[in-house]
C-alpha cells in the first residue's frame, strides 16, 4: 500500500461519521432515504453502515416508526468528550459563580464549524429566552458570545466567515457586512460585546473572550436575559462580572496579562 492510499476501512469510517453528523437539533429523527440522500450513498450501503452503527448503540431505532435516531453511547460519548475537555473543567466553576452573581444563565461557547457552539450552560434564577442547550449551535453575527468569537479572529479566517447574506433573525440583527466589521472592530476596543435582540426579540445578552496561554481566544463566556428584565443600565452592569470571569478563566488557562481595558 503506498502511502498516499488511505488505511483499509478509512472511507467507511468517514461514511459512518458523515452520517452521525446528520442528525441536528432541527432533524434529530431521519429514516433511511433522508440519511442515504443526505451523504449521498445508496439505500444499501447506508443501511449497511446505519446496522454496524446500530450494533454498536451509537444509532438506535424510534419505536414508533422506523426513523433512526443518535443512540445511547453517542450520547455517552459525547458526555465523555465534554467531562475531559480542560477548558469545560476551567471554566465549570466560574460559570456557577457567574450564574450565581448575576442571576442570569451563562454560557460558555467556542467556535465550531462556522458556528458558536454551547460548551457549557449554568441556568440563572431566571430562565427566560433563547435556550442553550449544550452541544446547540447558534449564528455568530448575531449573539454577544459569537461577535466575541469573530472579533479576534485573524484577518484570513475572519474573511472567509464573513460571507453574505447575513441571516436576519429580527429587525435588530446586523445584515451588513460593512456594519458587522464595525460591531467587531468596537468589540475589539471595548473588550466585550452586547447582543440586544439580534438573535430573538426579548433576549439580550453580554459575551466578553477568554485567552489561552499564547492570548488567543480560544471561548467566550457570556450571560443573557429578558430585556423586560435587563433594561440598558442593568446590561451595563453585567459588562463587569462577565469580563471578571472571562479574566480568571483566561489566567487559569496560562494567559497572564490583563484582558480588561
Amino acid at each position: 500500500m503506498s502511502s498516499n492510499e488511505p488505511y483499509p476501512g478509512t472511507q467507511a469510517v468517514l461514511r459512518a461519521l458523515t452520517l452521525l453528523k446528520t442528525f441536528t437539533d432541527e432533524k434529530p429523527e431521519l429514516n433511511l432515504i433522508e440519511l442515504a440522500q443526505a451523504v449521498d450513498l445508496n439505500k444499501t450501503t447506508a443501511y449497511r453502515l446505519l446496522t454496524a452503527l446500530e450494533s454498536e448503540g451509537l444509532i438506535t431505532r424510534a419505536s414508533e416508526s422506523d426513523a433512526y435516531r443518535l443512540g445511547p453511547e453517542a450520547i455517552a460519548l459525547g458526555g465523555r468528550a465534554v467531562r475531559a475537555n480542560n477548558l469545560h473543567k476551567v471554566c465549570r466553576p466560574e460559570l456557577e459563580r457567574l450564574a450565581a452573581q448575576t442571576k442570569e444563565t451563562a454560557t460558555i461557547e467556542v467556535l465550531s464549524d462556522a458556528q458558536s457552539l454551547t460548551l457549557d450552560e449554568i441556568s440563572g434564577s431566571y430562565v427566560v429566552g433563547v435556550s442553550r442547550y449544550i452541544g446547540t449551535r447558534w449564528p455568530l453575527h448575531a449573539t454577544s458570545t459569537g461577535k466575541i468569537l469573530l472579533a479576534y479572529l485573524p484577518p484570513v479566517a475572519l474573511d472567509a466567515l464573513l460571507v453574505a447574506p447575513l441571516t436576519a433573525y429580527t429587525p435588530h440583527t446586523i445584515t451588513s457586512l460593512t456594519a458587522l466589521r464595525q460591531e467587531l472592530a468596537t468589540v475589539c476596543e471595548q473588550g466585550y460585546a452586547i447582543g440586544n435582540e439580534e438573535l430573538e426579540i426579548g433576549f439580550i445578552s453580554v459575551g466578553a473572550p477568554i485567552r489561552d496561554h499564547n492570548g488567543a481566544v480560544v471561548a467566550a463566556i457570556g450571560v443573557g436575559g429578558s430585556s423586560a428584565r435587563l433594561r440598558e443600565e442593568i446590561v451595563f452592569e453585567l459588562i463587569d462580572p462577565v469580563k471578571s470571569a472571562a479574566r480568571r478563566i483566561s489566567e487559569q488557562l496560562g494567559y497572564r496579562e490583563l484582558i480588561e481595558k
